[in-house]
């Protein structure tokens, strides 16, 4: 459980320096851009936490479609980015795989 606890936590620090990254608006403004090397080191140590315990494949197929699916919302929620009918269809389909992945695949459960 801790393990899971700790991919949650290195998701929430990439997506939080992806979109400092996008504030950063190409590393010319001071505080987007520390928050942004901050948010990735955060979100780098505490996947290597989770890597003792769950196979590297599982790890980053969560950490990164969920990972894809926050951005999107937050894209949508904060930057005003709008998302076609084939795009919410493909962002549907990475959701459905890691959720996949966590209630059906003997790997994930190490």
């Amino acid at each position: 459980m801790k393990t899971y606890l700790f991919l949650i936590v290195a998701i929430l620090g990439e997506v939080g320096a992806t979109s400092a990254l996008k504030a950063s608006d190409g590393f010319t403004k001071l505080w987007p851009s520390l928050l942004s090397f901050l948010g990735y080191g955060v979100a780098f140590y505490f996947l290597s936490l989770t890597l003792r315990t769950i196979p590297v494949g599982i790890a980053y197929a969560i950490w990164a479609g969920l990972g894809i699916v926050l951005m999107a919302l937050i894209g949508l929620v904060a930057f005003g980015q709008k998302l076609d009918i084939p795009a919410i269809v493909g962002i549907g389909l990475i959701l459905a795989g890691v959720l996949t992945i966590n209630i059906f695949s003997a790997s994930a459960h190490h």
